[in-house]
């Protein structure tokens, strides 16, 4: 039968162009291949000179990406020249199983060899990141939820449009990265294979080269000679995610315990009953705000002023140190920490605390029946199935507030705007019972630009005012791209949001009223510096002093700036203190 009657009868409906290609186009598809290998094969011949060259060149730098990926820092401060002038074993050993394979599984050796080198490079970045912006390295086990946060981070600071072409990037960047090294791997594989003499003995000497440096210790730019490193990180890696996996059952268990769990609602804040008590995170205040020497001279200030002001006003404050759960972001771990007596420095641990019925501060209110309890969180933009947990009788969202003026990068509206709706629409209405309040402010959340500025509180209305003050503002992308402007915007946010804070409670507080404002975590690593400590003020302020006289055990430092030798807790100590400090009589429950 002729071939095309039998390509006829094989064909889809829509002819022989809606299917595979024919077999004459097959055939000529080949035949172009073969063209073009023998053209490649002439041009070498007419040109060894240059085809040597481009062989060698082709070679080395084969070789550079093998090496450099071996040598990666996961740090940027380490990521120096001399971070990669080691002689790293890994090296020695995927030449000396090159050699040692035939053809078939030393291709495949070599493929595998490329995509181990691509996974410990998408490691090192992530932890390059994580590092930088979050003061530790990345967890495989637990931050794969905080990439879809980083994402709407990038939508919400740079556009929708940018966060997806980052998204994008970052898919087609481990895709390429992957395709080189696995080119780069069989490369080099070939030509130890070509030159199996000459790459056995440079095989032997690098090695004895290794085993020596190793068992004296030498070392170069400040660093080992005989370098392990990919297979250290590699093993840093599993053993972190072996270490979570079995860090979460233990902290199931623990969080069952509870020394206030079974307490009578009665023996519950005693002494602060009557009390309107605020509870408000200012975000990312942490130490750094306070004492850094580019921040510290605005916010030092600040405090002081506000301090006066407050004294004026009657209102006398006591502040500390704690130290958080977490760093740079996660601000929700800080949160949960502090309110529950619990250590939540991870997801996993967030995750499984919330599900459970271990007591937070917050909750403890409401067990009492003598407060009504709420939640102002204008940085919750869906829904908070937390809010139970934390034992609110009411959460105001960044919807249920009535704003109506532009976003401020991340955040959704400026904090002296969430202070005014919180006493609209809940602080400042006659009701039963005292008040307990839960409130997050949001305007120091990175990237502070642009930053709001204080408007006259009757100037408020619904919001717009703010529109020529967000459209005069810093652009983000200015801001983040330089570090020494990033410092100097974060603590002008922090000026601005304890500001707004003070001047709400010389505004609207009685002689009833008790406000406790922390920070939930340090800045980011690249605006706190590096080995920033993990310590955030925590002030308490009231007019009655028999509320501050309940805590002068604590040895807080007078005013809202705490002195640079002020007791240092965990924040996790904070919940019993707290209630114990108030009269609440300990009932543990059983874990």
């Amino acid at each position: 039968m002729p071939v095309f009657t039998r390509l006829s009868q094989s064909s889809p409906p829509g002819g022989p162009e809606a299917g595979p290609a024919t077999e004459p186009e097959a055939v000529q598809e080949a035949g172009a291949s073969v063209s073009r290998l023998a053209h490649l094969r002439a041009w070498r011949t007419r040109h060894p000179r240059a085809a040597r060259a481009l062989r060698r060149t082709t070679t080395a730098l084969a070789a550079a990406l093998v090496l450099g990926a071996l040598l990666l820092p996961n740090t940027l401060p380490a990521l120096a020249p001399g971070s990669f002038t080691r002689v790293p074993a890994e090296a020695v050993a995927g030449v000396v199983v090159a050699l040692a394979l035939p053809r078939r599984p030393r291709l495949a050796a070599a493929v595998l060899y490329g995509l181990g080198l691509t996974v410990l490079t998408a490691v090192n970045l992530l932890d390059m990141g994580f590092n930088e912006y979050l003061g530790r390295g990345f967890n495989a086990a637990l931050d794969w939820d905080l990439l879809p946060d980083a994402q709407a981070y990038v939508a919400d600071t740079l556009g929708g449009a940018v966060a997806t072409a980052a998204a994008v990037g970052a898919v087609v960047l481990i895709l390429l990265l992957a395709a080189v090294l696995v080119a780069a791997t069989v490369r080099l594989a070939e030509t130890l294979a070509r030159h199996r003499a000459r790459a056995t003995r440079g095989a032997l000497a690098a090695g004895t080269v290794w085993v020596t440096c190793s068992a004296l210790g030498l070392t170069l730019f400040g660093g080992p000679i005989a370098s392990e490193r990919a297979a250290g990180a590699l093993r840093a890696h599993a053993q972190r995610t072996v270490d979570s996996l079995r860090d979460e059952a233990a902290f199931a268990r623990q969080a069952k315990a509870d020394s206030f769990g079974a307490t009578p609602p009665g023996q519950l804040l005693p002494d602060l009953r009557g009390k309107d008590v605020i509870f408000t995170f200012i975000e990312s205040y942490g130490r750094s705000a306070i004492e850094d020497p580019v921040m510290a001279p605005g916010v030092g200030r600040t405090l002081d002023t506000s301090t006066e002001a407050l004294a004026e006003a009657g209102f006398h404050a006591r502040s500390g140190w704690l130290t958080s759960a977490t760093f740079g972001g996660s601000s929700w771990l800080g949160h949960s920490t502090a309110m529950s007596g619990l250590w939540i420095d991870n997801q996993r641990r967030y995750r499984t605390v919330t599900a459970g019925e271990h007591l937070t501060l917050t909750k403890a209110f409401r067990k009492t029946g003598a407060w009504d309890t709420v939640g102002v969180m204008p940085g919750v933009q869906k829904g908070w199935p937390e809010e139970e947990w934390y034992g609110l009788d009411r959460l105001y969202d960044a919807f249920d507030l009535g704003y109506r003026g532009p976003k401020f990068s991340w955040s959704t509206m400026p904090d002296q705007y969430a202070l005014e709706a919180f006493q609209r629409r809940v602080h400042g209405r006659k009701r039963d019972k005292p008040l307990m309040s839960f409130v997050i402010l949001t305007s120091s959340h990175q990237p502070w630009a642009p930053i709001p500025r204080m408007v006259g509180w009757d100037e408020l209305g619904d919001g717009s005012v703010f529109d020529a003050i967000q459209k005069a503002g810093n652009k983000a992308s200015d801001v983040l791209t330089d570090t020494t402007r990033s410092r100097e915007e974060y603590g002008k946010s922090i000026q601005y949001s304890v500001t707004s804070l003070t001047q709400w409670l010389e505004r609207y507080g009685t002689d009833d009223t008790v406000l406790v404002f922390l920070g939930d975590h340090q800045p980011i690593a690249r605006v706190s510096g590096d080995r920033a400590s993990r310590d955030v003020p925590v002030s308490l302020v009231a007019k009655d002093p028999k509320v501050l006289e309940k805590i002068d055990g604590w040895n807080w430092t007078e005013g809202l700036r705490p002195a640079a030798d002020a007791p240092v807790w965990r924040m996790d100590s904070f919940r019993d203190r707290f209630l114990k400090a108030y009269g609440s009589t300990p009932h543990p429950s059983k874990g």
